[in-house]
């Protein structure tokens, strides 16, 4: 065991980044009269019980996996969408099988990451998973079908991009039609349930990106920012600018609602 006495603070901060200390180094620690001392281990506490409790989140988040592989099922993906709510642009779906381990740290419905986590996530989690997909409803769908139909056709195509074809299909809120397999609608599933989850940042990952694209060939209605949704900002541009060929039309001819 290190002799933490003889340690300065800088050294001790820079050891306690890597190291896995036993019951008998944090007493010693704590026996420690020097203020710098308890404050590098109460953060160092602090963070493995962090540690611990994502740990037993990400446990959590697999329950659906795990009932399901002790059924015997095995490639189980997990299928969300980014997009049904914006006046512009596609509507993005992604499906994604997950390996029965995995460490995914951070992993979460989409909406509850920052870009720069939800970034970091796709990265390592098409690097992961054992397949993954992307599928799209171009704005002429959303328009000529409803936004419910245009969801599931990208979902759809989604799945039957994958380099696998999936033995049980996990699906955010919706439940599609004909699919080859049983599936199972997890309403609010990106919360719940990690291939899910992880598909739920693919999808938002990949339409940010392409709403950034699309700011680009567009510029003036902010699409980088708001990606397409009804902010303020937003309604203003297309009562200055008028429409664009990427705005869903049967969106903007909806009424205003009320209160």
């Amino acid at each position: 065991m290190c002799n933490f006495s003889k340690m300065s603070l800088e050294q001790l901060g820079l050891y306690l980044q890597e190291a896995e200390l036993d019951e008998a180094a944090i007493k010693e620690l704590k026996r420690d009269q020097r203020r710098g001392v308890r404050n590098l281990l109460q953060k160092y506490l602090a963070k493995k019980e962090a540690a611990l409790q994502e740990g037993k989140r990400l446990q959590q988040l697999q329950q659906y996996e795990r009932k399901l592989r002790q059924a015997g099922f095995s490639l189980i993906a997990g299928v969300d969408e980014a997009g049904r709510g914006p006046l512009a642009g596609p509507v993005i779906a992604a499906a994604v099988i997950l390996p029965e381990k995995f460490n995914l740290p951070g992993l979460n419905d989409s909406k509850k990451l920052s870009p720069a986590k939800r970034e970091k996530l796709y990265a390592a989690i098409t690097e992961t998973a054992v397949a993954w997909s992307i599928g799209a409803a171009e704005v002429f769908e959303i328009d000529t079908y409803n936004i419910l139909a245009a969801t599931k056709l990208a979902m759809q195509r989604a799945l039957a991009g994958l380099a696998l074809r999936p033995d049980f299909v996990l699906i955010d809120a919706v439940k599609l039609d004909s699919l080859p397999c049983p599936q199972e609608s997890i309403k609010g599933g990106d919360s719940l349930c990690a291939s899910i989850a992880a598909a739920s940042v693919l999808a938002k990952v990949t339409r940010d990106r392409l709403m950034q694209k699309i700011d680009q060939l567009f510029p003036g209605y902010g699409f980088a920012k708001h990606k397409g949704y009804p902010t303020p900002r937003h309604r203003d541009a297309i009562a200055r600018l008028g429409a664009c060929p990427l705005h869903r039309q049967s969106f903007l001819l909806l009424p205003e609602k009320e209160g």
